[in-house]
C-alpha cells in the first residue's frame, strides 16, 4: 500500500483511501487543497540563512518559527542560555489526555560553500525532479497547478532539518480544519546548534528541566527515511569519537635523492600501522574492539531480519564493487562500532609535490560506537593497539632524547570529544504506541531500524533524562543531507504531513 502512496501521485491526486485513518484523510484533503501554499512556505523557512554561528539570522530563524506555531495555538518562548542559541521551546495541552509527546527538531543546519552549489543555497529552487536525473528549474506552483510529487526542493536544510517543522504546522492546521482534536500534550523542543556540536544542549535541559520532566516519549524528527524509500522508524543511534595519531621520521624534511632508502618515511610508517587495524574485508583487528557491543533483543533481530535488502542497489548508485563486511548488509553493519580513516597528510601531491621525505604524518581516525562502548575505553584499545606495533606513544612533539631513544613514535590527540550511543528498546510501552499508531497507516511496509548509521546527542535525553527516544525521518535518502544541493522530495513532505497528523491523533 505505502508504496504506492508514497511513489505515485495518489498522497496528492487520486481519492482518498477508505481504511486509512482519519487524519490521513483530512491531512490529504489539506494537502490537495493547500500543496501550493505549503512548497511557498517551505521556501520561505528556507530562505533565512541558518549556520548556527550566525546567531543574527539564528533568531530571527526562532522568532519566525516561533510565530507560526503561536498563530496555531500553541503557547511558545524561547529558552535562553548563556553564549547559546535559543531553544525554540512550545506546548499545546489536551484536556484529560494521559501522555505528553515531545517533538525534537533543530533548525540550524550546516555551514555552506556557495561555490559548490548549483543555486544559492539559502535561495531555494523547485526542480521537475532530481538534478543528477535530468530535472529542470521550475517556477513555483499557483493554486491552479497540478503537483507532481517528484518534484525536488533545492536549499540548505531542506532535508536536514526544516522540513519536519512545516509537516508538524500542516498537520496541526488539517486537524483543526477537520475539527479532529489532538490526543495527546504536545510539546516542542527545537535545537539551533545541533550541526554544530549540541554543545550547550545539556545546558538547556539541565536549566529548563522543569518543562520536560513530564514528557513521556521524545520523538526526533530528523535523518532520512529508508534507501527503499519504505516509511521507517528508528531507535536509536552510534555514538562518536576519535582520534589524530602522527608519526615522526627525522627532524626535518629531507631531500629525497640524497637520504632515500636510508630515512625512515613517516607516510609508510603510518600506512603499515593503519593496515594492522583492519583486515581486508574490513574487520577492526583492535583486541577487544567488539567485545563491549549490546547485542540486540530478540524482537529487535526478528525486525532486523524484515528490512529490504538494499546493498545491491546502493553499490549500483555509488558505483560500489565490493563493500566491507564479507557479505553481511549495510543494515547489520551499522550494528558494530566502526574504524574509519577521515583524512591523511604527509608532504603535498600534485603540482605541490616535491622531492622530499616529510618529517611526520598524520592520520585524522574516526571511531564510531554501538551501544555499550564507551568513547574513553575504545580510544584505550586504538592506543593499546599503537603500543603493541611497536610505538612509543607521546602527546606533545617529541623533544631530541625522545627520539634518539624511541625509533618509532606516535603522538596521540583525542580531540576532547565524542558521546556514547544510545538505543530504545523496540519493547518499551510508549515506543510500542509510536510502531502501532504508524502501522496503522503505512501497514507492514513499516521498517523498524535498530539504530541510525549517523550520530546524534540522543543519550542525553535517553541517560540523563530517562526518557525514551524514537526518531521518525521524514526526509528523502538521497537528499544531499550535509553536501551542496541539499534537496527535499515533495512526496516526501507530504508523507511527513501524513504521519505527523496519524501521531497527533494515535488512541491514548
Amino acid at each position: 500500500m505505502f508504496k504506492n502512496l508514497l511513489l505515485s501521485a495518489i498522497i496528492f491526486c487520486s481519492g482518498l483511501v477508505a481504511n486509512d485513518p482519519p487524519s490521513v484523510r483530512a491531512t490529504q484533503k489539506w494537502v490537495k487543497k493547500n500543496g501550493h501554499k505549503i512548497i511557498g512556505d517551505f521556501t520561505e523557512l528556507l530562505a533565512i540563512p541558518n549556520v548556527a554561528l550566525d546567531r543574527q539570522n539564528i533568531r530571527k530563524n526562532a522568532e519566525y518559527i516561533s510565530e507560526l506555531f503561536q498563530d496555531r495555538g500553541f503557547e511558545m518562548q524561547l529558552l535562553e542560555a548563556d553564549g547559546a542559541n535559543p531553544i525554540i521551546y512550545g506546548e499545546m495541552k489536551k484536556p484529560g489526555a494521559t501522555r505528553t509527546l515531545c517533538f525534537y527538531v533543530h533548525y540550524d543546519g550546516q555551514p555552506v560553500d556557495e561555490s559548490k552549489w548549483k543555486h544559492a543555497p539559502f535561495k531555494p529552487v523547485l526542480y521537475s525532479g532530481p538534478m543528477d536525473a535530468g530535472g529542470k528549474p521550475i517556477d513555483l506552483p499557483n493554486k491552479r497547478k497540478k503537483i507532481n510529487p517528484e518534484w525536488r526542493l533545492y536549499g540548505r536544510s531542506a532535508g536536514d532539518d526544516k522540513a519536519p517543522i512545516i509537516t508538524i504546522l500542516n498537520a496541526v492546521d488539517a486537524l483543526q480544519a477537520s475539527n479532529i482534536g489532538i490526543t495527546s500534550n504536545i510539546k516542542l523542543f527545537f535545537e539551533g546548534e545541533e550541526e554544530a556540536g549540541s554543545t550547550n544542549l545539556k545546558v538547556h535541559l539541565s536549566t529548563h528541566r522543569e518543562l520536560l520532566d513530564d514528557i513521556d516519549i521524545w520523538l526526533f524528527c530528523d535523518g532520512p527515511m529508508h534507501q527503499s524509500r519504505q516509511p521507517q522508524l528508528v531507535f536509536g543511534v552510534r555514538g562518536v569519537t576519535g582520534m589524530e595519531v602522527t608519526i615522526y621520521g627525522a627532524a626535518r624534511s629531507l631531500h629525497s635523492g640524497h637520504y632515500g632508502n636510508w630515512a625512515p618515511v613517516p607516510g609508510q610508517t603510518l600506512s603499515h600501522l593503519i593496515a594492522s587495524m583492519k583486515d581486508e574485508e574490513g574487520n577492526v583487528l583492535i583486541d577487544g574492539f567488539y567485545d563491549t557491543v549490546e547485542p540486540l533483543s530478540e524482537f529487535e533481530r526478528l525486525e532486523l531480519s524484515k528490512i529490504p535488502d538494499v546493498d545491491i542497489g546502493l553499490k549500483n548508485e555509488l558505483g560500489l564493487a565490493y563493500t566491507e563486511g564479507g557479505g553481511r548488509s549495510i543494515n547489520e553493519r551499522l550494528l558494530l562500532p566502526s574504524l574509519t580513516i577521515k583524512g591523511l597528510a604527509s608532504g603535498n601531491v600534485g603540482s605541490k609535490a616535491r622531492n622530499v621525505i616529510p618529517n611526520s604524518a598524520t592520520v585524522a581516525l574516526g571511531v564510531r560506537l554501538v551501544k555499550g562502548n564507551e568513547p574513553e575505553d575504545m580510544l584505550d584499545k586504538v592506543e593499546a593497539h599503537i603500543r603493541k606495533e611497536g610505538f612509543h606513544i607521546v602527546y606533545d612533539d617529541p623533544d631530541m632524547a625522545t627520539r634518539r631513544k624511541y625509533p618509532k613514535i606516535a603522538k596521540v590527540d583525542r580531540r576532547g570529544s565524542g558521546y556514547i550511543a544510545s538505543r530504545t528498546s523496540m519493547n518499551d510501552p510508549y515506543a510500542q504506541e509510536i510502531i502501532n499508531a504508524t502501522r496503522s497507516f503505512v501497514g507492514d511496509d513499516l521498517i523498524l531500524m535498530p539504530s541510525l548509521g549517523g550520530s546524534l546527542p540522543i543519550y542525553l535525553f535517553t541517560d540523563y533524562l530517562k526518557k525514551p527516544v524514537v526518531i521518525v525521518p521524514v526526509a528523502n535518502h538521497d537528499n544531499n543531507q550535509h553536501a551542496p544541493n541539499e534537496n527535499l522530495r515533495i512526496a516526501n513532505l507530504w508523507y511527513g504531513i501524513d504521519l505527523m497528523g496519524v501521531i497527533l491523533t494515535m488512541p491514548n
